[in-house]
């Protein structure tokens, strides 16, 4: 498989997105199985095959180009034996801006970009017509330079926050006197944002966080778990299966080399 990404590094495009990525070839597995990963993201399935796949309970077959929101569910998915797909991770904020909506109305849903952004289907196919990955970042980037930076400095210490891997705060008072918001505001603004109240997305990046430490191999469940702040191992596993429908040591077994992502089923 050969994977290409992009990291802007443009304030005009860093407000806009985070990276965006390819991921072209012969997988040699048939299923996937994605863990909640705490970004929205846009892909298109560039694919000559459909792609079907499920989140939590429900299943979809995978429109062309789609949008995820924050989940709290693992994803599943049928792999084509030949697949290209390209994405976008978007910043938080960005996302009303850009689609006109509010990023709680994606949360736990795979969405047809098509529904939300008829004008997206021209862009979708302008990356159809691309032989490169770099092509399709051109496009991309001409796309995004449509709309302003974000001014707002809260903001973009709140997508600062959501993003980064091992930024933790102990409780949602420090977390608003951070941002000199009072509390429930910030709890409106950040459920506008992901669909999560402000103590769900603190006990959400503690899970992240655990996400990450468990690829490296020198550290053990107990040393994560303290490393992240739970208190106690079992709060610790019933917080990680919450979000993934799977233990922590299943997961730490069988981890891939891509944070998130579990695979099932050499062909």
């Amino acid at each position: 498989m050969n994977s290409q990404f992009y990291i802007p590094t443009e304030p005009r495009f860093r407000h806009l997105i985070q990276s965006a990525w390819q991921l072209e070839g012969n997988p040699a597995f048939q299923r996937e199985y994605i863990i909640p990963k705490g970004i929205i993201e846009v892909i298109v399935n560039l694919s000559e095959s459909p792609v079907s796949s499920s989140l939590g309970d429900q299943p979809y077959q995978l429109p062309t180009c789609f949008i995820n929101g924050f989940s709290t569910k693992p994803i599943q998915t049928e792999l084509p034996e030949r697949q290209l797909f390209f994405g976008i991770v978007f910043q938080p904020h960005a996302i009303r801006q850009v689609f006109k909506i509010k990023g709680y109305e994606l949360a736990n849903k795979i969405i047809d970009l098509q529904l939300i952004l008829p004008g997206f289907r021209f862009l979708c196919e302008q990356f159809a017509e691309q032989l490169s990955f770099p092509q399709r970042i051109r496009i991309l980037l001409g796309w995004l330079g449509q709309f302003s930076p974000e001014t707002d400095n809260r903001a973009q210490l709140m997508n600062q926050f959501l993003q980064a891997e091992n930024q933790q705060l102990a409780t949602v008072n420090v977390w608003a006197k951070t941002l000199c918001y009072s509390p429930r505001h910030l709890s409106r603004k950040i459920s506008e944002l992901t669909g999560l109240n402000a103590e769900d997305i603190l006990l959400y990046k503690k899970y992240l966080h655990t996400v990450s430490l468990m690829h490296d191999p020198k550290l053990s469940l107990t040393q994560i778990a303290y490393r992240s702040g739970f208190t106690d191992q079992s709060h610790f596993i019933r917080t990680f299966k919450s979000f993934t429908g799977i233990t922590p040591g299943t997961y730490q077994r069988n981890r891939s080399s891509l944070k998130g992502h579990l695979f099932e089923d050499v062909r």
